[in-house]
């Protein structure tokens, strides 16, 4: 440990100041913080990345995660972002690691400081005792870490360290307990490792024989290490701490438990993938709401808004009578969707007031059955409706802002009725002067699970991604440009068509401060 700073209760000096101090510290290689709650956040995300461009990672453990985060929101994108998935938000941006446990805390740390740099996901596992293998190659599964078997010249070094009728060390974990802990051998199969093109890192089990010779497995360990920059870790089984104190004193980061060798190394192959953002994107001109009376925009006006910062929409027409829907409807046949316009009723859905995939000589009737059923359910006739064209073929996600204490986050996911349901969303915070950049909007898209439909999942046309990322970049420029004035924002669904083919916003939310 460098430096143990309590930060009180922060009435002059507060966490981003000691981040800042600690940026420029020659003692410090990492800065790990138990926060309660971020007091300042454009101040803590300059000194994050302050920290990041020095090269000494951050890694915070945050209390506070069961809090209730989603609020009462118009629409589905205040309930999708809660407060905590905010601050996620935040430290991904910023490069920070979340510990998702206390003892993380403490682990992750450990091996960060060890300035080692993890390129890959594959991890070679040595081994003195077949068990804990097991338990540390299930926590690298669980977490996304593979563990190849060894390539064939690697695995023809390792046969040639056997000197008799011994287990196999062609596989992984190369299990050495029929082999014996001979320091030949173990500095022969480390170096093997650390050689191979088949691994970024290599764990080393520590079982119960090492505990009658500590020396043996560290020494062995470190006089391996300068031959390869590869992370190296160690894990202690069983339980025996002062052996793990040993480990730790050579400079190798040793571990009790195998989920906090796999944290480990999620942290570092996280710190080698992290890429600082991108130049914001400013708003395309300027455009005049100071008409738009504060409170909840119906579904047209949303889009209007939507459509005057560049984010193409479905074409529609405004009806109040049968009449009017069945010659609209003729523009944009053979099949339509009716809605109601109400800016009472968002959720339209819920209450009867949308109808897809209706053929253009029963739009009248459909018309008055949508009217009936929603003066059953909501108790309100409606006097507006939306008749839009009928876009099919694409894939349907939302796209939505939501405004926090720690900054304003613009949400991609699954769109449609389910966005709720399956909540595969991904956000970004924006930055204090502008909109997102194109390379921030692409990281938001393949973060999400749907991504592989977009990408020509099993066959599947692939989706005209970059009408997607201009319009993800539109609707945050517009999200920056208003500010304050615009509370709430949403676009669900978007329907991202086939490559070359564009986007459509479909149904809109936006509700404005006065």
């Amino acid at each position: 440990m460098s430096k143990l700073i309590s930060t009180s209760n922060e009435v002059d000096l507060e966490l981003a100041d000691f981040i800042d101090y600690l940026a420029d510290d020659d003692a410090t290689r990492v800065i790990a913080l138990y926060i309660e709650t971020i007091r300042h956040p454009e101040k803590f995300r300059v000194a994050c990345l302050k920290a990041a461009a020095a090269g000494k990672p951050v890694v915070a453990f945050k209390v506070g995660r069961s809090e209730a985060g989603a609020r009462a929101a118009v629409s589905h994108t205040g309930a999708m972002a809660g407060a905590d998935r905010m601050y996620d938000a935040l430290f991904r941006q910023v490069g920070v690691i979340r510990a998702q446990t206390f003892s993380d805390l403490l682990d992750i740390p450990a091996a960060l400081a060890s300035s080692r740099v993890l390129h890959g996901n594959r991890v070679a596992i040595l081994t003195s005792t077949g068990g804990a293998g097991t338990l540390i190659s299930d926590a690298l599964g669980v977490n996304g870490f593979d563990a190849p078997a060894p390539d064939t010249e690697t695995a023809a070094r390792l046969r040639a360290l056997q000197t008799g009728d011994h287990a196999a060390l062609d596989r992984n974990p190369i299990d050495v307990t029929l082999a014996g802990l001979q320091p030949d051998l173990l500095r022969g199969a480390i170096n093997a490792l650390l050689d191979s093109p088949s691994y970024d890192a290599l764990i080393i089990i520590a079982g119960s024989s090492s505990l009658a010779m500590p020396e043996l497995m560290a020494g062995a360990i470190k006089d391996c290490m300068p031959n390869s920059d590869k992370p190296i870790l160690a894990y202690v089984s069983p339980h025996a701490p002062e052996l793990a104190a040993h480990f730790n004193l050579k400079g190798v980061p040793a571990y009790v438990a195998p989920e906090s060798c796999a944290a480990a190394l999620g942290a570092m192959l996280e710190v080698s993938r992290w890429q600082a953002p991108g130049a914001a994107s400013p708003a395309s001109g300027s455009v005049p709401i100071a008409d738009l009376a504060g409170g909840a925009l119906d579904e047209a006006q949303a889009k209007a808004l939507f459509s005057q910062f560049g984010i193409p929409c479905v074409r529609e027409a405004i009806v109040s009578t049968p009449q009017e829907a069945e010659a609209a409807a003729e523009q944009f046949g053979p099949r339509v969707v009716l809605k109601i316009l109400s800016a009472d009723i968002t959720h339209k859905s819920d209450v009867g007031g949308v109808a897809v995939g209706v053929p253009v000589h029963q739009v009248a009737q459909r018309l008055m059955a949508i009217t009936s059923e929603v003066e059953a359910k909501a108790g309100v006739t409606p006097k507006r409706f939306l008749v839009q064209e009928m876009v099919s073929g694409g894939t349907e996600l939302i796209l939505g802002m939501h405004r926090d204490p720690l900054g304003t986050a613009v949400l991609l996911g699954m769109g449609g009725i389910t966005a709720e349901l399956f909540k595969d969303t991904a956000m970004r915070l924006l930055p204090a002067n502008g909109g997102l950049s194109r390379e921030e909007a692409m990281g938001l898209v393949r973060e999400l699970k749907t991504w592989p439909l977009l990408d020509g999942f099993r066959g599947r046309p692939k989706a005209d991604v970059d009408a997607l990322l201009s319009a993800i970049v539109a609707f945050s420029a517009m999200a920056a440009q208003l500010g304050n004035r615009l509370v709430e924002a949403e676009i669900n669904p978007v329907f991202v068509l086939a490559e070359g083919q564009g986007v459509r916003a479909a149904d809109g939310v936006a509700v404005l401060a006065d």
